[in-house]
């Protein structure tokens, strides 16, 4: 992709704007979070063992260096704003729970000699111990480090940035600056701004629509008291099971999909993979997801051929893709990669992500009827979701339709359960194929 002209001033106009933004906010929340008596603090037992390593305030402040060169790494004006939002979006987030939540850091840190005394010196002229959880540090960390890593290529490159971004990570603790609390709350906070702010693709909260499904809100009140569940389970239970508080988290953002976000919430890409914040803030989930596909299709995991060279199944792994010539992907929620399997530079894998358990609108359809009919000129095709049972056997009865294979979606639905018996077509997916069948 050729670098848009005219970046290096706009990158320059970010950082005069957040740049004073930055110290503005931080050094006034933590001025006035210094003469409160409200302030608490959170810091597990095992923390008092963690060592102090003042070498590691190097690369704690060379993230102030990476923030402006992230601004010299973007190919275009979309790019370069969506990550300036999202820097700016983690000011304002972590910010706004230092003032609601304030903490402060409570072991004293001995006086230290030499370079690293000084850079101390300096970095305590204007920290405060106060500005704990969510760690601003960590929130910027993960997405400069995510700006860096898209535009790192080579795998010695890829190596070194991955390796001091960590290194950054890990010295939040032993400068003695962080309790751990504030790490995961960071880069929560650092992930929800990339999610907001992704790099490609529509913004979610632009594509934000009530669900007028009712189907949809009983599938995000499930998910949604998931979540309650364990959160009122991880606060019942004290420290030692806060880890629940991830997989609901999960099941939060899945219960948004379905009331709110759709399926643009999973943020599929057109290459089959899931942004890295969606992989990351919905771990739980996509485990539990695959999991869950390969359990109900352990006893039949092939696809089954429908007709002329058209298939019907699972998302693929690696070797299951290598057969076909195309792919086309309904599922939302399981990625794929189109590269590792080859498909990719021949653009014969088509993504049209829709939700586990809904019925594809009609338009979703209409797309994975062409696709199909486009495909298969190549070679075999497989039409996909978790299972090969409910979305993609709906795309194969659509295309049936449209290519005249089949008059009635009831002939459809016969001639795909009659290569793989447990289809399941509820009254939503067939209210969907008779208006295609009703279409001249």
């Amino acid at each position: 992709m050729a670098r848009e002209a005219g970046l290096i001033r706009r990158g320059v106009f970010w950082l005069l704007l957040l740049g004073p933004l930055f110290f503005l906010s931080y050094g006034l929340s933590n001025s006035y979070t210094a003469g409160r008596d409200d302030v608490g603090r959170l810091v597990f037992a095992w923390e008092r063992h963690m060592p102090l390593w003042p070498w590691t305030i190097i690369p704690y402040w060379s993230i102030d260096l990476l923030y402006g060169l992230s601004f010299l790494l973007p190919l275009s004006r979309r790019e370069m704003d969506r990550h300036a939002l999202a820097l700016l979006s983690a000011q304002l987030i972590s910010v706004s729970c230092f003032l609601l939540w304030p903490l402060r850091f409570t072991f004293e840190r001995p006086e230290l000699a030499g370079l690293f005394g000084w850079l101390f010196d300096v970095l305590m002229g204007f920290d405060k111990p106060y500005n704990q959880a969510p760690s601003l540090h960590i929130a910027l960390l993960v997405i400069i480090w995510a700006m860096f890593a898209r535009h790192t290529q080579r795998p010695l490159w890829r190596w070194l940035v991955h390796g001091w971004m960590a290194l950054i990570g890990v010295s939040v603790l032993t400068t003695w600056q962080h309790h751990f609390i504030d790490l995961p709350t960071g880069a929560l906070a650092g992930l929800l701004c990339l999610w907001l702010w992704p790099a490609q693709g529509p913004l979610p909260w632009q594509q934000a629509r009530l669900a007028r499904d009712p189907k949809r809100w009983r599938l995000a009140l499930r998910y949604g008291l998931g979540a309650l569940l364990l959160t009122v389970w991880a606060r019942t239970l004290g420290p030692a099971l806060w880890w629940l508080l991830w997989p609901a988290l999960a099941l939060l953002m899945v219960a948004l999909n379905y009331a709110v976000f759709g399926a643009a919430g999973f943020q599929k890409n057109p290459d089959g993979r899931l942004s890295l914040a969606a992989r990351c803030l919905l771990a739980p989930y996509l485990l539990g997801a695959w999991v869950n596909s390969r359990l109900w299709t352990r006893r039949h995991p092939q696809a089954d051929e429908v007709c002329d060279g058209v298939y019907l199944g699972r998302v693929p792994g690696k070797a299951d893709a290598s057969g076909f010539a195309g792919v086309v992907d309904l599922s939302a929620e399981l990625g794929f990669s189109a590269a590792t399997a080859g498909l990719e530079a021949a653009q014969r894998y088509v993504c049209l992500p829709s939700l586990d358990l809904i019925a594809p609108d009609q338009n979703i359809l209409e797309q994975a009827a062409q696709a199909i009919e486009r495909l298969r000129q190549h070679g075999p095709v497989l039409v996909c979701c978790a299972l090969g049972y409910s979305r993609s056997a709906s795309a194969v009865a659509a295309w049936l339709l449209a290519s005249g294979r089949c008059a009635t979606c009831a002939d459809a639905e016969a001639l795909i359960r009659q290569a793989r018996p447990g289809v399941v077509l509820h009254p939503a997916h067939q209210q969907v194929l008779q208006r295609l069948e009703a279409r001249p």
